[in-house]
């Protein structure tokens, strides 16, 4: 069995240093002297020298310490989930191919400030080698790859507090002839900081104004650059359980899809699935920066439409194999998906549906191959509120757009099912979803408009199905009235008025019209009087439009005066462009002499 030796002291008041020797017989071992202020560790060939402001070293060996989070890590080793460490052997070297080199000139000096810049910022390890490796240095520091190489990579006793396990680890690969010479330096004024910042942010994670003051006084007192405060904030952050398991996991994916070359549409959503679970528990967006920036994920990404992607990010939650990661589909993810189906079904986006629809199918399998039955009540509670909304706006769609739509109890009933299920998901989401943007549509008829202030304030005052009916059907008796109506008087006046029409006429049209509807069964009761004045004068509004403003509108190209008309007649835009496009058809002019008027509606 070997033993140790063990060396404690301090440079100054920023590095302490730890010198271990292991050998079998280290008793016997003279392996330190001091030269004046210099500390000096040596062995046959080789020697290691601490002063005042550095480490100056000859021989074979090197250094290591554990990779701190957000540190340049090669991309070699950032791909490589089990490698922990950086490992830097004297006189190596990497050529432009990627290929290492070796030299027999190892001789160097390292400044402190460099060591804890370039290496780790608070404990950074140094060692050398006598009795099992032999030859040129060159040849003795291949085999100290060749020896220890991996394991220092990998192993998590950089990590510990105490170097015992470390170097059993080390020892263990040497021959019985070995000695193994270690020496830790650790910064004494990061560890301060450190220590300070990893208690207040896992205490309170938002760390109050008045400690965070603290943390700055302390930063400033002991001589921390602004860079290495940052250094040792990221580490401390990805260090706390939480923030590590959802970093980690980014890291996994991001390094599958930096072996592929890129990243799937699927795996993006994952990967921004994450970030969002990040952002909701309050870990740090600079955790993922180092990842992207070192993995090339904006060069990889594919994108796609903002809605698409940010439906695929949520349901992704649902397939994450993290049994750690809580990646649940909470309420705003719910109105977010909401949200995102009704862009996809304005833009008749199938894509949204597929990936619904793919995802029902994992679930259902990954049910079936042993998971958690709790995945399909999640997955159908989310389709069921999807039906909620789709079959609510085809329905309200209906009775917006649609002239004797058929409107029924149960519909109703089904309509005010799912304005309470939407109601209880997020207060005046029915509302948002499907009102407010209905009735902003410049192509809502004044009926339809009156069909859906009607049932929305049923809705909101939870009215009786019964009265919300017998309104409705009242309101689409008078719009199928209204239609019979302006046929009629467009018939009469197309077959019998040739000029416009005088008050005298008006009586004698009237009995007419009122003749023709008799004839054709349409009223029930005595004539709308109030109603027909109202179809009168949308004519008159129409005549003028057709024989005044229209022909100077296709002549102008003015979409102004276009515009005026529809905001201030009163009518509907749907029917103002059907009269359009039957002038156009009767005068024998292309639609398109329309299309830079109407660009604008």
């Amino acid at each position: 069995m070997q033993q140790e030796l063990r060396l404690h002291g301090h440079v100054d008041d920023t590095i302490e240093y730890f010198v271990t020797v292991a050998a079998r017989g280290a008793e016997c071992c003279h392996f330190y002297e001091r030269d004046g202020e210099d500390l000096r560790i040596f062995s046959p060939g080789n020697e290691m020298r601490l002063d005042l402001t550095g480490l100056s070293h000859w021989g074979n060996g090197g250094s290591f310490c554990e990779y701190m989070y957000g540190i340049d890590q090669p991309l070699a080793d950032l791909i490589k989930p089990e490698v922990r460490n950086r490992l830097v052997l004297f006189g190596a070297s990497y050529q432009s191919g990627g290929d290492l080199s070796f030299s027999d000139d190892t001789m160097g000096r390292i400044p402190y400030d460099t060591i804890f810049e370039e290496g780790h910022a608070i404990s950074n390890c140094f060692f050398f080698v006598t009795g099992s490796i032999y030859g040129a240095l060159e040849t003795q520091q291949q085999g100290l790859l060749s020896l220890l190489g991996r394991l220092l990579k990998r192993t998590p006793r950089v990590a510990d507090d105490d170097d015992a396990r470390l170097v059993d680890e080390m020892f263990g690969l040497l021959g019985h002839k070995s000695h193994f010479y270690l020496v830790r330096l650790i910064n004494k004024k990061h560890q301060a900081y450190y220590d300070l910042f990893q208690n207040l942010y896992f205490t309170f994670r938002a760390i109050p104004d008045s400690e965070y003051g603290n943390l700055k006084v302390l930063a400033q007192r002991l001589g921390i650059s602004e860079h290495q405060q940052e250094r040792i904030r990221i580490a401390v952050m990805y260090a706390h359980r939480d923030n590590r398991v959802v970093v980690d996991e980014y890291r996994s994916i991001l390094t599958a899809c930096h072996h592929n070359g890129t990243i799937s549409r699927q795996e993006n959503a994952r990967l921004t699935r994450l970030k969002t679970l990040a952002t909701r528990n309050k870990i740090p967006v600079a955790l993922f920066a180092p990842l992207d920036d070192n993995l090339k994920y904006e060069k990889m990404v594919d994108q796609e439409q903002d809605y698409i992607a940010e439906a695929r990010e949520i349901l992704s939650s649902l397939l994450s194999g993290n049994q750690q990661l809580e990646l649940t589909v909470n309420r705003d993810d719910m109105v977010r998906l909401l949200f995102d189906k009704r862009q996809a079904m304005q833009n008749r986006d199938y894509l949204f549906d597929q990936i619904l629809l793919e995802t029902s199918k994992s679930c259902d399998e990954r049910v079936h191959a042993g998971a958690d039955v709790a995945l399909l009540e999640r997955i159908t509670s989310i389709i069921d509120y999807f039906d909620h909304y789709e079959n609510s706006a085809t329905e309200i769609n209906n009775l917006a757009f649609m002239v004797g739509v058929r409107i029924n109890e149960q519909m109703l009933y089904a309509l005010q099912r799912s304005y309470k299920a939407l109601e209880r998901l997020q207060k005046n989401l029915f509302e948002a979803l499907l009102f407010e943007g209905l009735l902003t549509n410049s192509f809502l008829g004044a009926y339809g408009r009156e069909k859906i202030l009607c049932l929305r304030k049923a809705l909101h005052s939870n009215s009786p199905m019964l009265t919300l009916l017998e309104n409705l059907e009242a309101i689409t008796q008078n719009e199928a009235l209204y239609g019979h109506l302006l046929t009629a008087v467009k018939d009469q006046l197309r077959n019998k008025y040739s000029q416009s029409v005088s008050w005298e006429d008006r009586v004698v049209l009237q009995n007419e019209v009122e003749a023709v509807l008799e004839r054709k069964g349409v009223l029930d009761t005595s004539f709308p009087v109030t109603l027909y004045k109202e179809v009168m004068i949308n004519v008159e509004k129409e005549l003028f439009y057709l024989q005044e403003m229209f022909p100077v509108i296709i002549a102008e190209n003015d979409s102004a005066l276009r515009e005026d008309f529809l905001l201030n007649s009163g009518l509907d835009q749907f029917y103002v462009e059907e009269l359009e496009n039957d002038y156009l058809a009767r005068h024998g002019l292309e639609k398109c002499a329309l299309d830079c008027v109407r660009k604008g509606n």
